[in-house]
């Protein structure tokens, strides 16, 4: 079969399994999904930073779910927010995806809702969106700040992405609903927002986590990626407040246009029929353990991300249940009125709004390369470095900064037996083939690079 013929078929048996999958339904919501760009899971006011100022997205959570324990499951690949999104967008889990530049057997989230009578406008960054999910959507558009002034400074990205949304929104098809999915680079590093939101944030008074290091206490598999060396080594206090401080006024520049968004759906009626979804595509360390990057698996690290959703059908509340972001394709498919792929492995989120102490998993599997594992249930988590044969256990109800590591602890053994076989049960169920014991074990302890 010569490579156009392959095409054909392969563009057919598409469009046969969209039709296989759709089914009618009621009226359709409008789906805004924003997903920023390295946003932890403590980001917003509203999920206990104080110092954060987000009124608009605080506003959006009150009127919505929060969904605390939300992850990405992982990365074979420290740019960790390329394989969120595939994930996120393919249902898939991280094993089914991992290596692909196009995940045989998926079928596009938009191109689903592109089935049930969507109008799907994307508007992202260059370098971590998914393109064969992408390139389906009716406009795809790809913002590279280029242009004079503020159209080409990365101060005012979020300004952009918000008119250009917004302009989206005044001239749209209002016979159709829509699916938006807006990408923003914030807040990514360089961590540049406009003038007025930087003045909102003074380093000296920007308080520091109780996890806060110098230095991580050994080498955790990739102590040297990018994201560690935007700080000196050892992390100093002076340096990781001032990170702190671009961030927030990141997060806040974000905040303010988002809050533009949801005025101009306002304003033209839609609000009230419009499924708002704001999540993050990985979490971040800054100065946590002496980290500053998402290529660990701590709480307060690369997998924990926000996630919160409102609209129609949608009660208020918090749910502690655990989640992953691929669990949004089966979730919105089923908004839309369309049946995902019996290949899904992402879990309905609706039963969770129905019942506050429900839940669609027991545990919480994460992974980075090669080099670490972790597993939590509701109380316990448990974090293995198979190169270097070290292991954490954290009571994360009397912890939750996972500062006491109780590994070593005789009290403690029973505990990290079970967890330590629900860790390597979760992973061999998922297709992961990672080395639990390697035969030559390498050195735990690390010392920086000389400058």
């Amino acid at each position: 079969m010569i490579p156009w013929h392959r095409e054909v078929f392969r563009t057919v048996a598409a469009l046969i399994a969209v039709h296989a999958f759709a089914t009618p339904a009621p009226a359709k919501p409008n789906i805004l999904h924003i997903n920023a760009d390295d946003h932890r899971a403590d980001g917003l006011r509203v999920l206990g930073n104080p110092v954060l100022q987000t009124p608009h997205l605080d506003a959006l959570a009150a009127r919505g779910v929060v969904f605390t324990r939300a992850y990405t499951m992982g990365a074979m690949t420290p740019a960790v927010c390329l394989p969120s999104r595939i994930m996120m967008h393919t249902g898939r889990s991280l094993f089914r995806v991992s290596g692909h530049k196009e995940v045989p057997g998926t079928i596009p989230l938009a191109t689903l809702l592109k089935s049930a009578g969507y109008e799907t406008w994307h508007l992202g960054k260059r370098g971590n969106e998914y393109r064969p999910a992408m390139q389906v959507f009716d406009t795809y558009q790809i913002d590279d700040g280029q242009g004079e002034g503020e159209l080409g400074n990365r101060a005012f990205s979020s300004r952009r992405y918000a008119d250009r949304t917004i302009a989206f929104l005044q001239k749209r098809d209002a016979a159709k609903p829509f699916y938006i999915y807006l990408g923003p680079p914030a807040p990514h590093d360089p961590r540049e927002a406009e003038p007025r939101f930087h003045a909102l944030y003074d380093p000296a008074k920007i308080p520091l986590s109780p996890a806060f290091l110098p230095q991580h206490p050994w080498d955790n598999g990739d102590m040297t990626v990018r994201d560690e060396q935007l700080a000196p080594w050892p992390r100093t206090p002076e340096n990781t407040r001032r990170q702190l401080a671009d961030y927030y006024a990141c997060i806040t520049g974000l905040d303010h246009h988002i809050g533009r968004i949801v005025e101009a759906l306002r304003q033209s009626g839609q609000l009230e029929n419009t499924l708002i979804v704001f999540t993050g595509d990985n979490g971040l360390s800054m100065g946590e353990h002496g980290l500053f990057g998402k290529q660990n698996l701590y709480e307060f690290g690369g997998m924990h991300v926000p996630f919160v959703i409102a609209g129609p059908g949608i009660p208020h509340g918090r749910r502690e249940a655990f989640a992953y972001l691929m669990d949004l394709y089966p979730t919105l498919c089923h908004f839309a009125g369309v049946t995902p792929p019996p290949e899904t492995e992402g879990r309905d989120l609706r039963p969770l709004f129905a019942d506050p102490v429900a839940k669609v998993r027991d545990v919480l599997f994460t992974a980075y390369l090669d080099v670490q594992r972790s597993i939590r249930d509701e109380r316990w988590k448990l974090i293995r470095y198979p190169q270097v044969d070290r292991t954490q256990l954290f009571d994360l109800a009397a912890d939750p900064h996972e500062l006491t590591n109780l590994a070593a602890q005789p009290a403690h053994a029973a505990t990290l037996a079970r967890m330590r076989a629900r860790l390597e049960a979760e992973s061999k169920r998922l297709g992961d083939t990672v080395t639990w014991t390697s035969a030559q074990t390498k050195p735990a302890a690390w010392t920086p690079p000389s400058k």
